[in-house]
């Protein structure tokens, strides 16, 4: 079956138009906020009997920026404020042989587990990964990641991947709607369209904006504080991911919060520095070291939107 079979096929599973109708209800959020607390690390001064607590954060709809994050407690430096699990993530394809097809974990050549050119760091991730390489494994992708790695696209293989869980019957056709979509331009499309139909576009303008990088990182925690939260270049990536509740934060070029991967595609969410009670809580999307030119550049051009954070607002 052809890639763009599979596409076919996975129209017939979308039985609804889209089960949030009205984006970033509060009522959505609200839930979002809530489920995190399965996720979210006990806090150090924490006793072990006493079992994770809420995440200290709650999500809110603002005038200016849509919905947001902000901290319900004072939160210290470094703490890890939650964890999340990627919804769908997918390997760079320079990084196909060097990292589990599953949850991005660096392999070892030795111990991994191989299938059909692709490895596994582990017989559990071989066996979750079912949900989507089951289906997968059904159709020639030959010409569709040439053409992804010819192109330096990036976005389709999320698509491919989260397809594939569709038609397996894992996640559900809608899972994304509740997410920002991109502002996407014909040519936008044109260029990304491997794979056809309303639900692909649909998708790919929610992954364009919402998708990490996904920068794997060996050593102690204080070594990864130059980590940039997100990128829209892959080079170097060993691959990109789709997370529900970090996608709720804003971006500022000055951020108090950042994203780190320590070992796998679980993302951990931790304090830059300390943040009090109330406040908004932001990552940033892009390299924070770079000259506010080309700041304001890759903003506007990557995420369709001009950066009005105080360091902007000074120049700086």
């Amino acid at each position: 079956m052809s890639p763009l079979a599979f596409v076919l096929t996975l129209s017939c599973y979308r039985r609804w138009p889209s089960r949030f109708s009205t984006p970033y209800s509060h009522n959505l959020l609200v839930l979002f906020s809530s489920t995190a607390t399965t996720i979210t690390p006990p806090n150090r001064n924490e006793s072990p009997s006493s079992g994770p607590a809420p995440p200290p954060i709650r999500v809110a709809l603002t005038e200016s920026t849509g919905r947001a994050v902000f901290a319900t407690r004072r939160i210290g430096a470094g703490d890890t404020i939650h964890t999340a699990k990627p919804i769908v993530s997918h390997p760079s394809l320079s990084a196909i042989t060097t990292v589990c097809y599953f949850c991005l974990k660096k392999i070892n050549a030795v111990t991994a587990s191989q299938s059909q050119g692709v490895y596994f760091c582990s017989e559990n991730c071989k066996e979750s990964s079912k949900v989507f390489y089951d289906v997968e494994k059904k159709a020639d992708w030959l010409a569709f990641d040439d053409y992804c790695r010819t192109q330096g696209l990036k976005y389709p293989l999320l698509v491919k991947r989260l397809a594939c869980m569709v038609i397996s019957g894992a996640a559900p056709a809608g899972i994304l709607d509740i997410l920002q979509p991109a502002n996407l331009t014909q040519g936008m499309i044109l260029k990304q369209e491997v794979l056809t139909k309303q639900w692909y576009t649909d998708v790919l303008a929610r992954i364009r904006i919402n998708a990490f990088r996904i920068e794997l990182a060996a050593g102690v925690y204080e070594d990864l504080l130059s980590l940039a939260s997100a990128s829209i270049e892959a080079e170097a990536a060993v691959g990109n991911a789709i997370y529900m509740l970090p996608s709720f934060y804003n971006h500022d070029c000055d951020p108090n919060t950042h994203i780190v991967w320590i070992e796998n595609a679980d993302a951990k969410l931790k304090a830059l520095r300390d943040i009090d009670e109330g406040e908004e809580l932001q990552i940033c999307y892009i390299d924070a070291s770079m000259s506010y030119d080309a700041r304001e550049s890759l903003l506007s051009q990557g995420f369709g939107f001009k950066c009005n954070c105080l360091r902007c607002m000074s120049g700086d």
